[in-house]
């Protein structure tokens, strides 16, 4: 069968960026059967489970080709408590070895975690994007709406004074929480002594899911919830930026319960949510370029080999209860390809797009070089091993930052992004020319529905042209031109369509929208570009 989704520019780091990621995912596959029904899932190469927090973020990358997108999501949306609240993950395989050995099936929600229920609802608003089953959705969206709801009701989950969702106080996104030296391991328990605070990288999820609930509801005639939880995603991403902003980055954790922790100063720790509140929305451009200006000044003082950082800095050693979690290792500042994805994507959209580019070509050396992807490295770049983790993560085909890479090449760098289901709503962002590349063909599908959108994009001096490939799409087209250029016109098989020049940051486009049946071409003249 034909390849539905590819990239042909004759360079190798971005033609074969695809097929590489894609054989990682390929491996980190996990089929089960719970109640004699299949389930396809994919897992991190550390545990032999399904994750939604792994699940929905690696569907960024293999929802191209991935032929079930459904179980999964069905799974966790039938196992989800009368609460709202939905499991971590769930398993039937040893977990454990060589203590546990039973093939039970089991399900775990790990108690301080706050980050489950928007990633719920990110993984059926991808599956519905690429299946296009508007009937499947919709059953699903009571089970999402009781997700969201679970979250700004529960003691455990919301904080009224603030207007936001609070968590007990862990790295980041992490499942363990600091407890100050009185549990002996890592903590995963709420608890009578357990530290509370704000972590930005969970409500920039539920801005996030919010917004999706809400375009979902609007989408099917529910224009009152629909108007409610679009004005609960404003009222969080306002509360967010009042509270958790710091005036150059996200603070890592602003503490309910005081404590303090010697050495450590948390609105200093640059965190790894900080370049996923930007893809999610909740940043304002001003802020997002602050974020990535904070990360190139970070990578270039400290010296790591790639900046993109867990915690910078990080903890002191072995304080959240484990040896291992020392600076440098693991989420406690190990450097992790799924933040160099998202820190690539936001570059992209905010005008830092050879920072993207540079990122990806990174990304590629690495993994052409040892044919391996590690979930995260050690400042020097040596990868994570079993004996450096608190779980075995040193397999080497880790999914979740492999498609945190490709996420920002296909809709950053390629610049293809569905903004409805099976591209019938589209933009399309050709960055290009911030690669030095300037003849490019890239095509972008879904194997479950067929659905492809394609084009090929030529730079010509004077002009650009873009020959479309579509199966009936509105098309936003947001197209980078040559530095010192802006577009005086631009054609659709030769008739002249409205269009606007805008600047992001210092990198001019062109912006118009055009309908494609079936193929169109079309052709930005361009001029020089007055800077007054």
């Amino acid at each position: 069968m034909a390849e539905n989704t590819y990239i042909k520019t004759g360079r190798p780091e971005f033609d074969s960026l695809y097929p590489r990621i894609r054989s990682f995912l390929e491996k980190d596959t996990l089929d089960v059967v719970v109640d004699g029904k299949k389930i396809r899932g994919y897992r991190t190469p550390d545990t032999p489970s399904i994750w939604i927090r792994d699940y929905s973020d690696m569907m960024r990358g293999f929802k191209y080709f991935e032929p079930d997108l459904k179980s999964t999501v069905e799974h966790f949306a039938e196992t989800q408590a009368d609460s709202g609240r939905i499991f971590d993950y769930f398993t039937t395989c040893p977990e454990k070895l060589p203590s546990e050995r039973e093939n039970w099936t089991k399900y775990v929600r790990v108690p301080v975690e706050a980050d489950v229920e928007f990633r719920f609802v990110k993984a059926a608003f991808l599956a519905w994007q690429a299946t296009g089953d508007d009937g499947w959705i919709r059953q699903l969206l009571p089970k999402m709406e009781k997700a969201l709801t679970y979250i700004l009701t529960h003691p455990w989950r919301w904080d009224e004074n603030t207007g936001l969702v609070k968590r007990a106080y862990t790295i980041d996104t992490w499942d363990f929480a600091y407890t100050a030296g009185a549990h002996d391991w890592l903590q995963f328990q709420i608890t009578d002594d357990t530290f509370w605070g704000i972590m930005h990288g969970d409500n920039s999820g539920y801005h996030e899911a919010f917004r999706i609930l809400a375009f979902l509801l609007g989408r099917f005639g529910e224009s009152d919830g629909a108007g409610i939880w679009a004005g609960r995603a404003e009222a969080l991403k306002a509360a967010m930026n009042r509270v958790c902003w710091n005036g150059k980055f996200y603070t890592h954790f602003v503490k309910l319960t005081p404590v303090d922790i010697p050495g450590v100063d948390e609105s200093a720790q640059l965190s790894l949510s900080n370049p996923m509140d930007i893809n999610r929305g909740a940043a304002s451009h001003d802020m997002a370029v602050s974020i990535l200006e904070e990360y190139i000044e970070r990578e270039e003082r400290t010296g790591v080999f790639a900046g993109w950082f867990s915690m910078d800095p990080p903890f002191p050693d072995g304080i959240f209860g484990d040896e291992i979690l020392k600076k440098g290792a693991y989420c406690n500042g190990g450097i992790m390809p799924l933040v160099g994805g998202e820190l690539a994507r936001a570059a992209f959209e905010h005008g830092f797009e050879a920072l993207g580019v540079d990122i990806l070509r990174q990304y590629h050396d690495m993994i052409a070089a040892t044919g391996e992807t590690y979930l995260w490295y050690f400042p020097d770049g040596t990868p994570s091993t079993v004996e450096t983790s608190t779980s075995p993560e040193a397999e080497p085909t880790d999914g979740w930052g492999s498609s945190a890479m490709l996420y920002a090449c296909m809709e950053g760098l390629a610049g293809v992004e569905d903004r409805l289901t099976q591209f019938r709503k589209a933009r399309i962002s050709p960055r290009w020319l911030a690669a030095g590349v300037a003849e490019a063909e890239v095509q972008v599908g879904y194997d479950c529905s067929g659905s492809t959108l394609g084009y090929n994009i030529h730079y010509r001096g004077d002009h650009i042209l873009i020959d479309v490939r579509a199966s009936g799409a509105d098309i936003r087209f947001h197209v980078l031109l040559p530095e010192n250029a802006a577009a005086a016109g631009v054609t659709r098989d030769n008739k002249e369509v409205d269009s606007r020049n805008v600047l992001i940051k210092n990198s001019p486009y062109v912006d118009f929208d055009v309908e494609v049946a079936e193929e169109a071409s079309i052709r930005v003249r361009l001029q020089e570009r007055n800077h007054g």
